[in-house]
């Protein structure tokens, strides 16, 4: 059976988060060193170091700083990296304290933890989590612990998992939207969760009284809903399917307007996301296509007719009849989904255009 890798995250007890803040303190003291060290370099000879180069300066420093030899190999693997990725000489800091301080960070080499006596171990120490995917079936490949912003810790590790192949083999386009966040070529549906929306009041009294708990609470709630939510629908879509398409809807432009709030809401692009690497991993089609006139078009008979909904007068539209020949098309967004699904399958109907 063929496997490919996934990232499980777990959460760490809480007993455990002083121990874990003074690594990601040690952890923050070697980045910056590096930092400064790969600036140096390169402002006083021209030469950029690579992970490899910067070894031998922070060989032995592990135990001094309470963190595996590894870790340290880790951390100037991933400077480089995200050096090379920004194109900068120099990164920015990474804070330990203040009320910017970085978020905690602690990367585990591959054979670095282990699962040993019904725990994590790790640098000599035993860590409890709230273990929901029985590690102990897993080999550990490359980790991390990282902190989030209520200073909750997490374990995420890279594991191999076997491949189930979806016995589904249904063809879906899919028009994303803010009444409805997806609608479906066949008339499925993901509503519009209000995510935000639905604890906006309550996030506003939050802020104005100035409880910052309370605020990053009510924050952590409105991303783990939309997560969930998106997780559920896009699973289902995976295991039903065997092609997907989507338009190709950029939230990053519309952002920019007055839809913002609703835009960023809706969750567009984490939903593109989790669709494809779910489709990866199931060996499944899925594809962006261009939507442009998907909406106006129809999807019986592919014209462009006069009595189509057209520009921002015609977003309330949601059921128009086609004077072409006279299909009345009770839903829109069905009506565009089923545009994308021929896009994708290469069948352009008469009056798509492409931009």
């Amino acid at each position: 059976m063929a496997k490919h890798t996934k990232t499980l995250k777990v959460r760490v007890k809480d007993k455990h988060v002083p121990l874990l803040n003074t690594m990601a303190r040690s952890v923050n003291f070697v980045w910056n060193f590096v930092n400064a060290l790969s600036h140096r370099s390169i402002k006083e000879r021209g030469v950029f170091l690579s992970a490899y180069d910067m070894h031998p300066y922070t060989k032995g420093a592990g135990k001094e700083l309470g963190l595996h030899s590894q870790t340290l190999q880790c951390i100037a693997g991933e400077y480089v990296t995200r050096r090379k990725q920004f194109n900068k000489t120099r990164l920015n800091w990474r804070k330990s304290g203040g009320a910017r301080r970085s978020l905690g960070w602690i990367p585990v080499n591959s054979g670095a933890a282990q699962w040993k006596n019904g725990q994590l171990y790790h640098n000599g120490q035993y860590f409890g989590v709230w273990d929901s995917y029985g590690l102990n079936q897993y080999k550990f490949r490359s980790a991390s612990f990282s902190e989030d912003a209520r200073g909750r810790w997490y374990f995420n590790v890279v594991v191999e998992v076997d491949v189930v192949m979806p016995k589904g083999q249904d063809c879906i386009g899919i028009d994303l939207g803010l009444t409805d966040t997806a609608t479906c070529s066949d008339g499925t549906k993901l509503e519009a969760g209000r995510f935000y929306r639905g604890l906006e009041e309550k996030l506003a009294i939050a802020q104005r009284a100035r409880n910052k708990t309370q605020v990053k609470t009510i924050h952590a709630k409105i991303a783990n809903r939309r997560k969930d939510t998106l997780h559920k629908f896009s699973r289902t879509l995976v295991n039903r399917c065997g092609e997907i398409y989507v338009g190709n809807v950029s939230s990053l432009k519309l952002v920019k307007t007055k839809m913002a709030k609703s835009v960023l809401d809706a969750g567009w692009g984490q939903l593109k996301t989790m669709l494809k690497y779910k489709s990866d991993h199931a060996g499944i089609v899925f594809k962006e296509v261009n939507e442009a006139y998907t909406t106006q078009t129809c999807s019986c008979c592919g014209a462009l007719p006069d009595s189509r909904p057209r520009g921002i007068a015609g977003l309330g539209i949601r059921e128009w009849t086609c004077s072409a020949c006279g299909v009345t098309h009770s839903d829109r967004d069905v009506n565009a989904a089923k545009n994308i699904l021929a896009v994708g399958h290469g069948r352009l109907a008469v009056g798509i255009h492409l931009l």
